[in-house]
């Protein structure tokens, strides 16, 4: 039996996925000494502590070489390294958020945490797959995990529904996607990214292109699921409104992210070995249906989570206007709603794609701030006693907040703001830089509607502001309880997003150095 020949160099990447499992099982075992009156404050500081060094780590990768490891199972690349961050970014705020949120409901449990930083984990790896089978294994390890989170609050039917219907559309889309591997591994006898382009090609010239465009169209609509692209979009509000809200912070941020870095990672490799055509029509379309129809949803929505969760749809679409930019061709001299058009001159394709990969990474960070802040003020406002009414995230509930809670208010305009990119805020450069790579791709006519759908955003986000600092705080409003731990991530999300849109230097410094994606 040969054993493989593996190295410290290749157990490196995987330092910040080990280090997030330890804290894991960590506050597994210690939960088994604990009663249930025991007191379980130090397992938030615990699981943040765990993802702050994990995140440091992933930092301290941006400088290594791109290059492949565990025999080409998986690539480490600053595109992975900074994916990781985002991730640890991700897990720290909700940690912090879910410590208040859980205490309320008499709740807090280790195994919470423990699945968290699991779920962080298989971020963490899915983010460095290279091949199709362990991309597939990562994308189970963080779903299960965060099926169970969804479903943790087990009083109530919308927990349940929530953790129902997640499970069962989840269990589909993983169907989806394995069986598309399935075809692409049918047509070019390998499931390495690394390796796959050259026999797709071959496969392409030998009249088996039906068999790769199926197992591609399926890939992507098993991708578009995770990423909640419309119109694979219809269990976002209802899973986001029913799960915990620290863990719909984390899904709609650190899932998220894992989820783009995948989708870049398969289609660079497989979009090499195919036309071109097929990758840009499949993302341009999702990118166009996803900003307008995330965005008309959301305008209704008096629900505020329900509201975000439209919004996260909207905001997938932005991401995958990026993605878009990835493969274009060289822009005609006519101009065209979704294609490339050389009305401002397109930038080289390579220079063009570095650039999409740079504002893809700098966009999932600002919404990551951006979300996970204002989910934590709707975890400071929302009451269990009114979970299973449906009003607990009402609209109503932030009426007159800048007169009870200052600071909370200010937070929340500060990350409604970012969601509408509007200046000075992470969001506008974020935006800025996304929109700025799809014209410099030649892709005007999507931007352009990107730049309306934004502006109608605008709308539903600025309304909050309305309700918080026009609208009289009601009479017999319950009063507010305090958080430490959450006012903490409030904190750090604020002046991110606040600091970061004034000074967008030293961030974007990181991101040029992170937009490096290995290929072959």
């Amino acid at each position: 039996m040969n054993l493989p020949n593996l190295t410290s160099a290749d157990f490196l990447p995987l330092l910040p996925a080990i280090i997030l499992v330890v804290g894991a099982c960590v506050l597994l075992l210690s939960e088994v000494f604990l009663s249930a009156t025991s007191s379980r404050g130090y397992q938030a500081v615990l699981s943040t502590a765990t993802s702050v060094i994990a995140g440091i780590v992933s930092l301290s990768l941006l400088g290594e070489p791109a290059r492949e490891v565990f025999l080409g199972f998986g690539a480490l690349d600053p595109f992975s390294s900074f994916l990781t961050f985002i991730v640890c970014v991700s897990l720290a705020l909700a940690s912090l958020t879910s410590a208040g949120f859980l205490r309320k409901r008499g709740a807090e449990r280790g195994e919470f945490y423990a699945l968290m930083l699991f779920a962080g984990a298989g971020m963490s790896l899915l983010g460095l797959s290279n091949e199709l089978i362990t991309l597939f294994v990562n994308i189970e390890v963080l779903s299960i995990a965060t099926y169970a989170l969804t479903s943790y609050l087990r009083r109530g039917t919308r927990p349940s529904e929530a953790g129902f219907k997640y499970f069962i559309l989840g269990a589909f889309s993983s169907a989806v996607l394995l069986y598309g591997s399935a075809l692409l591994y049918g047509a070019a006898h390998t499931t390495m990214l690394g390796e796959i382009a050259q026999p797709l090609r071959a496969a392409m010239a030998s009249n088996n292109g039906a068999l790769v465009y199926a197992g591609a169209v399926l890939v992507a609509a098993g991708f578009a699921f995770k990423v909640a692209a419309v119109p694979f979009h219809m269990w976002t509000p209802d899973v986001y409104e029913g799960a915990p809200t620290p863990v719909t912070a984390l899904m709609s941020a650190g899932v998220k992210a894992a989820a783009f870095v995948a989708l870049v990672r398969v289609f660079v490799s497989v979009g090499s070995g195919i036309d071109a055509k097929l990758p840009f029509a499949i993302f341009s379309t999702l990118a166009l249906l996803t900003m307008v129809v995330g965005n008309l949803l959301a305008i209704p929505q008096r629900n505020v989570k329900r509201m975000l969760a439209y919004s996260s749809i909207a905001h997938a679409g932005y991401l995958m206007l990026g993605v878009a930019a990835l493969f274009v061709s060289t822009p005609g001299q006519e101009f065209k709603l979704l294609g490339p058009t050389a009305l401002f001159g397109a930038s080289p394709e390579a220079v063009a794609r570095v650039e999409a990969l740079r504002g893809i990474l700098y966009y999932l960070l600002a919404y990551t701030f951006t979300a996970v802040g204002a989910f934590a003020v709707v975890s400071l406002l929302e009451r269990r006693e009114d979970e299973e009414k449906g009003t607990a995230w009402d609209l109503e509930r932030f009426n007159g907040l800048a007169q009870r809670r200052p600071g909370w208010a200010f937070a929340m305009a500060a990350f409604m703001l970012s969601l509408a990119g509007i200046p000075p805020t992470i969001g506008f450069i974020g935006k800025f830089i996304l929109f700025r790579a799809a014209v410099d791709a030649g892709l005007v006519g999507l931007t352009i509607i990107a730049v309306l759908s934004s502006a109608i955003g605008a709308y539903y986000y600025l309304r909050v502001i309305v309700h918080m600092y026009i609208r009289p705080v009601p009479e017999g409003a319950h009063p507010l309880e305090r958080s430490w731990m959450t006012e903490v991530a409030l904190v750090v999300s604020t002046v991110a997003v606040v600091l970061l849109g004034i000074l967008p230097g030293p961030l974007t410094e990181w991101i040029a150095q992170a937009g490096t994606l290995f290929t072959r």
